[in-house]
This record gives structure tokens, sequence and C-alpha cells, in this order.
């Protein structure tokens, strides 16, 4: 433990110098989080206040937009102060912390979209069962699980991380990512040093949830296959912005596994750096747009509450 107890803080590298772009660069990230705080948090209200919304379904997108919240959180804060700083240093602590969020975040994900999928099928092929199957006390227990089990589970993996010893404190990245962390271990055995994250990062967050989601699907286009006009388009309806996160999420895991491990120079410098921030910044806004354009309780939902308050303030005025 000698050589990772000298290591008080990591350098990130892919900053560089931004001149006076960096001020450009800190309100656009600036932006970013204030829309998807915005977007999010309008989101869960209208879910809260309106008890029409109160169904399984409704209740896993608002777990889902809490944690695009807690996402984009885990990520643009320090990304502005990075933006703004000269030297680009994180603290051990605060990066081992922003490892253990984003990863919790994506599996928290993955997760969500998981138990989502099985509302899906659930509904779409045994619409009879489905009140029996899927109760409110059983959606509650399960995003607890969720949520439960990602904690603990990042926090095994981040616990063999902060176990290494580190030779090393440039992190080729605008953020702190624990295979990158583990790369800086100068253990005799490095292969036994990726193995927690092999298990952990990617097989049990992404590749197993994964899994179950397209066994899902599989089955709800067979049903579909076979069903009326009017059960296609209620499954396209409520398949279609689900199907769209989970693309949009697996793109960007891959091209982070694949940034992480390949040579990414062809790619410009710029475009890198905001594809392997994508999960933090663009999923958290593009979920609640997804979801609340195209399923139709939520955008009347949406309409009616804005309605009322546009009321209830004009007659204020009065």
């Amino acid at each position: 433990m000698g050589n990772s107890t000298q290591i008080v803080s990591f350098v990130f590298s892919m900053y560089g110098n931004m001149g006076h772009l960096k001020y450009l660069y800190f309100i656009l990230a600036m932006l970013f989080y204030i829309s998807v705080i915005f977007a999010n948090t309008v989101l869960i209200v209208i879910i809260y206040v309106d008890r029409n919304l109160h169904e399984p379904m409704y209740l896993f997108l608002c777990s889902l937009f809490v944690n695009e919240i807690y996402g984009s959180t885990s990520l643009l804060p320090c990304l502005m102060a990075q933006i703004l700083s000269e030297t680009h240093e994180i603290s051990a602590f605060y990066c081992f912390l922003q490892i253990f969020n984003i990863h919790t975040y994506v599996g928290i994900e993955f997760g969500t979209l998981t138990i989502m999928a099985y509302d899906r099928y659930v509904s779409i092929c045994k619409p009879l069962h489905y009140n029996a199957i899927i109760t409110k006390r059983k959606v509650q227990i399960v995003i607890v699980v969720i949520w439960t089990v990602y904690f603990i589970e990042v926090g095994v993996l981040l616990s063999f991380t902060i176990r290494l010893k580190r030779c090393g404190t440039v992190i080729n990245k605008v953020w702190c990512e624990n295979y990158l962390v583990v790369q800086l271990s100068c253990s005799p055995d490095r292969t036994m040093s990726y193995l927690p994250d092999l298990v952990f990062g990617l097989i049990c967050s992404v590749a197993a949830p994964l899994s179950f989601i397209s066994f899902t699907y599989v089955k709800i286009f067979a049903v579909c296959l076979k069903a009326s006009k009017e059960t296609k388009k209620r499954a396209l309806e409520t398949c279609t912005p689900h199907f769209v996160s989970l693309i949009s999420l697996v793109f960007s895991c891959f091209y982070n596994l694949v940034s992480q491990r390949f040579d990414m120079t062809l790619v410009p410098l710029e475009l890198h750096v905001i594809l392997s921030m994508y999960a933090a910044i663009i999923q958290p806004l593009l979920n609640p747009v997804t979801y609340g354009l195209k399923l139709s309780k939520i955008r009347h939902a949406f309409i009616k509450f804005v309605t009322l308050k546009t009321l209830q303030l004009y007659q204020e005025g009065i």
C-alpha cells in the first residue's frame, strides 16, 4: 500500500489548453445541467401530482428520472469546475467518489430498463395477469432492491480498485473511470486487477441485464406478430421510448469500452470527449424528452398541469 498512499490526487489529460473557449464550454455544460435538472424534475413532479400516473410503469419512470439527475450530478458539476481549472487535478477521494457515482448510475439505469422491459413483457404477453403480477407494492420493493444492489456491487468493485498500488496519476479522460485508474496500477499481476472490473462493471451491470432485455423483446415481438392492431399500437407506444433509451445507453457503454482498449486518434478530440460523456449528459436529457413526447398519458398530464398552474397564476394576478 506504500505507493498508493503517496498518491493524493489525479490529473486529467484530456482537457488540454482551451484558452478563452473554456468559458463557452462552461456555459454549455451549465445549460446542459440546468436542462437535465429541469426536464427530469418536471416529469417527477407531474407523476407525483397526477394520481392517474400512480401506476407501475410510471413509478419505474420516476425512478429512472431520479437516476438521470443523480447521473448528471455525478459528472457535470465536476466537469464545470475542471473546465475553469488551470491544473485539472482531482483529489483521490473525489475521484473514487465519482467512479462510485457514475458506475452506480449506469448500473441503476440498466437495472431500471431491465425491470421496465419485464413490465412491458407482462403487460403485452400476459395482460390478464398483469395486475396480479405487477403491483405497486412489488414495484416499490423492486426499485429499492435495484438501487441497493448496485450501490453494494459498485462499492465492492471500488474496494478492489482502492487497494491497488498505483505508480501513475494521469487519467487520459475528462472524468474518473475505474478501468483507467486500474491501468495506473503497478501490481505484479495486472491481469487480476482487471477481473473485478470485468465481473462487476461489465458482466453484472451491462451484459446480464442486456441479455434479459433481449429475451423479453423477443417474446414481445413474437406476440405482436399474432396480435391485433390495437395491441401492436399499444406495444409500439410504450416500447419505442424504452428501446430508444436502451440503444442510447448501450451505444455509450460500447463506445467507452472500445475507446479504453483501442487507439482513438482518428476520432476528433472534441467528438471523443463528448461521446465519452454521452451517458451522463445526453442520456439524462434524452429520456425525459423521449418519454414525455411519446407517452400520451404523460403528455396529457403535462398539459393539464401547465394549464392549471397558468390559470392559478392568472387568478392570483386578478
